[in-house]
Order: C-alpha cells, then structure tokens, then sequence
C-alpha cells in the first residue's frame, strides 16, 4: 500500500554487491580466509595495525573504483521526488549512496573517512593509510579508518532512533539481517505498527517479521519499487 508520509530504508551490502563490492570478505580473493576478528576490531588494530590498514587500504581502492548501479540511483530520485523525507540509513561503507546523488547515513563509518584513535579527529583518508600516518590536529601515530568495527556503537544511533519512532514505512534493501543493531530495526518499527518491506535477492534470518517482501536483484527490483511508488518509468 502507498503511504505518502516519511520513508527509512536501510541498505545493506545486496544493494553494492552488482557495483562489484561484495559482502565483507569476497572484496578481494586474497582476504577471503582472513577472519572478523583479525582485521575489523579494535583489539585487532592494537595488535597489528599494519595488517589492518592494508585490508582497508584495499577496500578503499575497490570502493573508489567502483560505480553506483541503478538501485542507488533509484533510491536517490525517490529521495528527491517524494513528498516527504526519504531517510537512508546505510551500512555500507562505500559511499555509493552519496556518488549516486543521494544523501544517507553511514551508521558503519566510511572509507574515505580517517580517524584518530588519540583524540577523535575526524578527516580524508589518503588511498593508502599505514600506521606511521600522524593526525593533523594532535600530532599522535594513531591514526585509525574511520570505519566502526564488531564491539564499537554504530554512528548516528539517536538520530536513527527518531526517524524509526515517526516514519510510515520501514524497508530494509540487501541486508541479511544478521548484524546488530541494524538488524534489529525492522522488529523495533513492526511493534509500533509501521508498514515493512523487504527487498532481498532471497529470504533472510529475518524476513518473517516483515509484511511484504519483494525478492530479486537490487539493479532491477529497486528501480522498480521506486518507480511504482512514483508513478513513472524506472528511467
């Protein structure tokens, strides 16, 4: 059912996947062996900051080569056209949203970003950072990806929060639902008695707390649902 009121989508890692960035470990063949805990936690990057920059560094260089598909550009004409706000929350990394010319908040960090782990600092990251990189406001060899890692608070979360307490659909694109809290919002907005839709390539852990489902890939469904939302071509 169309609602024109306020929209929350959360995209996951399904809706970059046809831009060439896959899931957390297929970016690069030679990482995909590599586990969670050696490269994407805090205790990781004490013990080895080297190993840890040169996975990033090699997703920050697939991020910056690759091009949104048609399902960020969709998401981003139903964030200008429709007549109340489009809220994107994304948990991508890549920036892909914001090439597309849409606007989305990345509760995981971002690529580009860089952080100190001294003092907070944020700012560009270079293509290639190492641990040698000093932070330009206080001088300390702590510079960090500003990427939010397992055992950290996602970015944003309060203002998440509102957007889910006064939205009148909630759909989650290419996500699996098994990362929390991210996973967790659709069941948080069904108990308030807000309209679900996902949209996935297949079902997932947590489809059955949505009410509608739409199954296909990202590029075609995506363009698809926005258009019907609009009344016009996926053009």
């Amino acid at each position: 059912m169309k609602t024109c009121g306020k929209i929350v989508i959360l995209t996951g890692a399904g809706v970059s996947a046809e831009s060439g960035l896959g899931t957390f470990r297929d970016t690069d063949g030679l990482w995909a062996n590599t586990r969670i805990e050696e490269v994407a936690t805090p205790q990781a990057f004490a013990r080895d900051p080297a190993k840890v920059h040169a996975f990033y560094n090699m997703r920050r260089r697939a991020a910056a080569a690759a091009r949104p598909n048609a399902a960020h550009f969709a998401l981003a004409r139903l964030q200008e056209h429709w007549p109340a706000p489009v809220i994107l929350i994304t948990q991508n990394v890549d920036g892909l949203h914001a090439a597309a010319g849409g606007a989305a908040l990345q509760m995981h960090g971002a690529l580009s970003g860089a952080l100190c782990a001294e003092c907070g600092h944020r700012w560009s990251a270079p293509v290639e950072m190492t641990p040698r990189d000093l932070c330009p406001r206080c001088g300390a060899a702590a510079t960090r990806p500003d990427i939010v890692w397992f055992g950290e608070m996602p970015l944003h979360m309060a203002e998440i929060e509102a957007h889910l307490g006064d939205c009148m659909l909630f759909v989650a694109i290419g996500t699996s639902g098994a990362v929390y809290p991210a996973a967790g919002f659709g069941a948080g907005v069904a108990r308030r008695g807000i309209e679900t839709l996902e949209i996935n390539a297949a079902a997932t852990d947590v489809s059955a707390i949505f009410d509608r489902h739409i199954i296909g890939r990202a590029s075609q469904v995506v363009p698809a649902w926005v258009a019907q939302l609009l009344d016009r071509d996926p053009a």
